[in-house]
């Protein structure tokens, strides 16, 4: 499971839409994160460095751990962090390494923004050919328009299955990982 750009303090223009979705969102991504851990799948947080580039986890959870709005899903230390510098979660990251190392051949997504980061990270994972599953309830857009284009065309075009987290039908994302 994939968390992107999560540990954010939602300051940036236009973050009044995104910070509404939180409080349907968070505990949408808290319940797959603690089916990810029965599952014993590795959670994976993948977040922004919001352009300081001498930081690392403890520094970028610090910002945000008097959020409430996020604190249900903010990074345990058996997590792993993945800091990036641009918008996918694969670029110029140590993720193209670990999710192999992890046994990983599927990639649940959930975080913001569906029509950024979230559909960068999903096309560069459908490259790789990773398997994906977007939750559309488990992912925040800064414009709601473009978060269901973006959703549109991750299913159309990346093959990617975009069903609620609550989907009934998705039991095999949470089937124990592999060995790695």
């Amino acid at each position: 499971m994939l968390i992107i750009d999560m540990i954010n303090q939602f300051d940036f223009d236009d973050a009044a839409s995104a910070r509404q979705q939180l409080i349907d969102v968070v505990p949408r991504i808290r319940a797959l994160r603690d089916a990810a851990d029965r599952a014993q799948s590795p959670v994976v947080y993948i977040n922004d460095n919001f352009g300081e580039w001498h930081s690392e986890r403890s520094r970028l959870i610090a910002r945000v751990e008097d959020h409430e709005e996020i604190a249900p899903i903010l990074p345990r230390p058996s997590d792993y962090f993945v800091i990036k510098p641009q918008f996918s979660g694969f670029y110029a990251t140590n993720l193209p390494v670990l999710l192999p190392k992890l046994g990983v051949n599927r990639l649940i997504l959930s975080g913001i923004a569906t029509e950024m980061c979230v559909f960068v990270t999903a096309a560069d994972a459908h490259m790789r050919d990773y398997r994906l599953w977007v939750p559309g309830d488990a992912v925040v857009s800064v414009c709601p328009s473009h978060g269901r284009a973006a959703l549109e065309i991750m299913q159309h075009s990346m093959g990617a299955q975009i069903v609620p987290s609550t989907d009934q039908n998705v039991s095999c994302w949470f089937e124990p990982a592999s060995e790695g």
